[in-house]
């Protein structure tokens, strides 16, 4: 930092022929100037000035310096600059991962009011479902669970998660709604497997008064997918365990019906995750900002428990 505060008093004496207009320039004083030249000369084992009384002249080898060293010392200015109005105005793109329907259901309405909060910003949102390296794969920020918090990746908590069992009222009215978790495991299973999982599920419930329970559950049906899942239960199929985030709408409009509802599973915390920096970029920010803001006034993080 010495050597670049030496070549742009360099450059503006250059362009001034004059130290003490250079020093003006630059809000420091002559005698300041005229030091920092003489650090880089003697850096550089060349005489870069005559001086005289009045004026000061660029020597042959200083002007060989200057035609190299203006043109990159205002290249560097501006891209300082750029980087501290980008702070103040968020621009680039906000590459985010996150899976397919809770992104839709929950992270999508943050878009509206990040844009306007970030018009030079151009969202690039990937819902999938997967795990992703969020510095390898150049994410700027990643909303879900399970995320490995390798160096340099920092998890902030928005909720945690819990699996609840739900049926819909037209299955409930057929067959009755299980009384324990032993009845439940008997019930028409609607299970929810991942594409990449192989392992036969099981599901370790509390209950809120403390007790614990390992359902094995006879599958009548497994998906790969638990927005189908959703919809197969909501068509009376059977009885399935959802986490709240997934089962949410439906408990609100009443086409879910949570069943053994003192009963629950604790998958964990959700996160928002994004490598760490000393300087935030202000465009991830801001989105890190609005989404708590959106999660605080929609109550998600108390909606999605199931232990109250």
């Amino acid at each position: 930092m010495e050597t670049l505060s030496s070549v742009e008093a360099f450059v503006r004496s250059a362009e001034l022929s004059s130290f003490s207009a250079a020093a003006r320039k630059l809000a420091r004083t002559p005698a300041a100037v005229s030091k920092s030249i003489a650090k880089l000369e003697d850096s550089l084992g060349v005489r870069l000035f005559q001086r005289s009384t009045r004026r000061v002249k660029l020597t042959e080898a200083g002007e060989r310096l200057f035609a190299d060293a203006a043109g990159g010392l205002k290249t560097l200015q501006e891209a300082l600059e750029r980087v501290s109005s980008e702070r103040q105005e968020p621009s680039g793109t906000l590459k985010l991962s996150l899976a397919p329907v809770f992104g839709r259901d929950y992270v999508l309405p943050v878009l509206k009011p990040y844009l306007q909060a970030c018009p030079r910003v151009t969202p690039e949102w990937h819902f999938e479902n997967r795990q992703v390296d969020l510095i390898a794969e150049g994410f700027d920020v990643a909303v879900g669970t399970g995320v490995e918090l390798g160096a340099g990746i920092v998890a902030r908590e928005l909720a945690r998660i819990h699996v609840v069992a739900v049926a819909s009222k037209a299955w409930l009215k057929r067959h009755g709604a299980p009384k324990t978790p032993a009845e439940l495991a008997a019930c028409d299973f609607i299970a929810y497997r991942s594409p990449k999982s192989r392992l036969r599920d099981t599901y370790a419930l509390r209950s809120t008064t403390g007790a614990k329970a390992i359902v094995d559950p006879s599958r009548r049906i497994m998906l790969t997918e638990l927005d189908a899942v959703e919809a197969a239960v909501r068509l009376g199929l059977g009885v399935a365990l959802l986490p709240t985030s997934q089962a949410l709408r439906g408990l609100d409009d009443g086409s879910l019906v949570r069943v053994l509802p003192g009963w629950y599973a604790d998958v964990g915390p959700l996160f928002v995750y994004y490598p760490s920096q000393r300087q935030l970029p202000a465009r991830v920010r801001v989105f890190i900002d609005l989404l708590a803001t959106h999660f605080k006034t929609e109550r998600y993080a108390e909606r999605f428990r199931a232990d109250r």
